[in-house]
């Protein structure tokens, strides 16, 4: 039988009567209290499951769902782990596994991370040589190089992400820790969901196995199976990226490691004055280890112990740059010096390397090949001669040759001068097999591991994307050219270059209109799939005439260019535009007033071109792809829909279509003017006054030799003629006699590529000539070479030439000089089916 409530709960019985009724009148407000064993259980718990008897009626008394015990974190003693003891199971994860390098700064970071979080058992359990593997593994994924650093932010990035999976010594994994498909992702801040639109790669739900080549995300790239096959990425646009020149990763090359690294330091428009000095030594360090790697600069072992002449591996004389601190002291000996040409405080000429500086003199001198190239103080040349001390420092010691500011004593005579020989791309990043097949065959050395601009290495991604490229570009036109063979070399692939565009010449705006009106007569699907618009937007600094109208002005020739534009949607709908700008643009040229501004320039202003992309909006909901979108998504949260858009980049910029598959130049500078005024004038290898006896008649086997791989006869010229409709094709170059004189414009256009390339650099002029920001200098390098560039340059003719498997084009001016009613540009093929690789035409219309 059950107690009352008052029975069941003792309560002390109080002395006085009055406190005892007043207790007893309290108690009978207290509310009665079940035992705790009756009290009423939550009927609607979170995580409810069904009753053990519910055919019996039975309350609703769900089980517990049964819980882990929550193991408690095991204690790790950490220890002094040196170095050297952990350097043989280091060496066989990275090197002989990974085929990574590891400095001893990486192996000493290493060795104190596992000794802290991996303790004594960290040999006995295997603990270090798991945190080794995933630590390749994940410098691998974020193309870190052949060698691991360890001041590298890399390095320290993927330690830290380790430290926080951690426990017990173990790397934790699943849902809360590192998972192993997340590793597969190049950027390990992007989506795998958006990671097809970044590269092309898409991560695979599982992986049965965990090899190097599988964490590298490169176990799936050799199939062909495995490539997308979903609407969205149909278009080539999907993989066209247009990289800002401050956004390009910052490289310096490594002379001791011999190795491209990343700047560590954080860039700025106003840098102190070491980072000047630090633009000329990288730039003389990338040309110096590029002239190494050439056959004409290795000695063969043999012909040296036999005490023999040096020759190279192909039987060709082997040449030896000697510093120019080493001519101290060999008065009447031949050099061959490499440096850079500067200008002395006493205006005389002379020639620097990172050993000294000594004056020359070039009264004698020819270049090698015959005027081929222009020579400016700021490039770095080779030059073949003869050193020659001064009269009265001729007997005087080592002491009394050296002069100001590292200048040595006398004079160097040049005899030979010529740009340093190019490099291909192929060669560079040590990869063959580039003509669209899809196989990466590495050759040997090169820098195929660096991602030089942002969107993937060549041998991480290159093969993957060749196979995108030729299911995307390739293969619909070879199955177009089998049924039609007139349309081989159109379609999507086709980039239109526009040269100087003046909006403020009405001219300029009808020639435009032409040029669209003919490539929007393509059937859809056809259209081509960028365009390249480039300034001088206007033909003066207008903004810089001391005007309040000046800005007022310069956006009202952006509307009429809007308004040209907005005629023609089925391209804003279906194409990309880029917009490079030139000098005369706002907002730098407000104070340059149209003179030479700093490399790389920003683009125009959002002010001044919002009705453009109002135009671009406006094509874009016409056709029904505004709202299209928001409904059609992909399986990783992708647009099926590829929306027209216009991109206001900078000067100069690059295209990467495919990753690194297509990387395309685009830099809008008068060069050719500015290399005739600031040139070295050299003595003709014709000229009458050598009379047999001038440097003419020097060896050649002891000059610089350096030709044998690029002849000027290999470069394909396609230069437009002034006064001639017709263009003259490759084949006709090619089949031209040896003996006839070149055309002018080709000889200036293949002077311009020659010096450009050669040099491996957009400004290779002094810093008064062409200022250069000294922190983004990297973004002006032309190493590896391009797989095509747009210079744009009204005072040279326009052409399209191929130089050592780069394809150069400049479609100069849309308007044709003493030509009225003609537009002239430029239509580039990616694919180049035609050729075998992508190559240009200038093209002409009349209007």
């Amino acid at each position: 039988m059950m107690s009352s409530p008052r029975k069941s709960s003792p309560q002390k019985t109080p002395r006085n009567p009055e406190d005892r009724d007043r207790g007893d009148k309290a108690s009978r407000r207290v509310k009665p209290l079940a035992p705790p064993f009756f009290a009423q259980k939550n009927a609607q718990p979170s995580n409810a499951i069904p009753s053990s008897s519910p055919a019996f009626a039975t309350p609703a008394h769900p089980l517990k769902p049964f819980s882990a015990p929550i193991p408690s974190k095991s204690v790790v003693l950490p220890i002094i782990l040196p170095p050297p003891t952990l350097r043989p199971l280091a060496f066989r994860t990275f090197t002989k596994k990974h085929g990574l390098t590891l400095a001893s700064s990486a192996l000493q970071e290493l060795a104190t991370f596992i000794g802290r979080h991996c303790g004594a058992e960290w040999r006995e359990a295997g603990l270090a040589e798991k945190v080794l593997e995933e630590v390749a593994r994940s410098w691998k994924n974020r193309n870190g190089g052949v060698i691991v650093d360890g001041s590298s932010p890399e390095l320290k990035d993927i330690l830290k992400t380790l430290e926080g999976n951690m426990s017990g010594g173990r790397i934790v994994t699943g849902p809360n820790g590192i998972s192993r498909q997340n590793s597969l992702l190049l950027d390990p801040n992007q989506e795998s969901g958006n990671l097809s639109i970044q590269l092309g790669l898409r991560p695979t739900p599982s992986l049965s196995r965990e090899d190097s080549q599988a964490s590298f995300g490169m176990s799936a790239l050799s199939t062909a199976d495995d490539l997308p096959e979903d609407e969205s990425l149909s278009d080539a646009r999907k993989w066209l990226k247009v990289i800002n020149a401050f956004d390009q990763p910052r490289l310096v090359y490594n002379v001791d490691k011999k190795h491209f690294e990343r700047d560590p330091s954080k860039p700025s428009l106003l840098p102190p004055a070491s980072h000047k000095t630090g633009v000329f030594r990288s730039r003389f360090d990338i040309i110096h280890q590029r002239l190494l790697r050439s056959e004409s600069f290795q000695t063969s072992a043999v012909t040296v112990a036999r005490g023999a002449r040096s020759k190279g591996p192909g039987g060709m004389p082997s040449h030896k740059i000697t510093p120019i601190a080493n001519l101290l002291g060999r008065h009447g000996s031949n050099h061959l010096l490499l440096g850079m040409l500067v200008v002395l405080p006493t205006g005389n000429l002379a020639i620097s390397d990172l050993t000294g500086t000594i004056a020359l003199d070039l009264a004698q001198a020819v270049s090698i090949p015959h005027d081929s190239a222009w020579f400016t103080p700021g490039m770095i040349v080779l030059v073949d001669g003869i050193y020659e001390e001064e009269e009265e420092h001729t007997g005087r010691g080592l002491a009394g040759s050296h002069g100001v500011g590292g200048t040595i004593g006398g004079r160097f005579q040049g005899f030979f001068i010529g740009q340093p020989p190019c490099e291909k791309r192929k060669v560079t990043l040590g990869v063959t097999g580039l003509d669209g097949d899809g196989a990466n065959h590495t050759i040997g050395g090169g820098f195929g591991w660096i991602d030089f601009i942002g969107v993937g290495s060549e041998r991480a991604v290159g093969s993957r994307m060749r196979k995108l490229e030729h299911r995307i570009l390739r293969q619909p036109l070879l199955n177009d050219a089998a049924s039609t063979p007139s349309t081989l070399g159109g379609g999507r692939s086709r980039v239109i270059i526009i040269g100087e565009l003046n909006l403020d010449k009405p001219r300029a705006i009808q020639a435009l209109k032409k040029i669209l009106a003919l490539y929007a007569a393509d059937p859809e699907g056809t259209t081509p799939m960028t365009f390249i618009l480039v300034g001088n937007f206007t033909t003066h600094a207008i903004m810089a005439r001391g005007v309040t109208g000046g800005s007022i002005e310069y956006k009202e020739y952006f509307d009429s260019l809007a308004a040209a534009l907005s005629d023609y949607p089925t391209l804003l709908a279906s194409s990309t535009f880029v917009f490079v700008p030139g000098d005369n643009d706002g907002w730098i040229s407000s104070f340059t007033a149209g003179a030479a501004v700093p490399l790389p320039r920003k683009p125009v202003p959002d002010l001044f071109t919002s009705r453009i992309r109002r135009a671009f909006a406006a094509a874009n909901v016409e056709k029904g792809l505004a709202t299209a979108t928001k409904e059609a998504q992909g399986p990783g949260g992708g647009e099926n829909v590829v929306k027209g858009e216009a991109i206001w980049t900078t000067n100069p910029s690059r295209i990467s279509v495919f990753g690194p598959v297509n990387e395309i130049v685009v830099f809008r500078d008068d060069a050719t003017a500015r290399l005739r005024r600031s040139s070295v004038r050299l003595k003709g290898m014709g000229d009458e006054n050598n009379g047999g006896d001038g440097p003419a008649d020097v060896e050649m086997s002891g000059a610089i030799d350096l030709t044998s791989d690029q002849q000027d006869d290999e470069m394909e010229v396609d230069v437009g003629d002034a006064s001639n409709d017709t263009n003259q094709s490759p084949e006709a170059a090619a089949a031209a006699p040896q003996n006839e004189a070149l055309p002018y414009d080709t000889m200036i256009a293949r002077k311009l590529v020659k010096t450009l390339l050669d040099q491996g650099h957009l400004a290779p002029f002094k810093q008064t000539t062409r200022p250069v920001h000294w922190d983004y200098a990297s973004s002006l390098y032309l190493y590896p070479l391009p797989t095509a560039m747009v210079l744009v340059d009204t005072t040279a003719p326009p052409f399209c030439i191929t130089y050592e498997g780069c394809h150069v084009m400049n479609p100069s001016s849309i308007l044709v000089p003493g030509r009225k009613g003609i537009a002239r540009w430029v239509e580039y093929d990616i694919v180049g089916l035609e050729r075998g690789s992508g190559f240009g035409k200038v093209r002409e219309c009349m209007f």
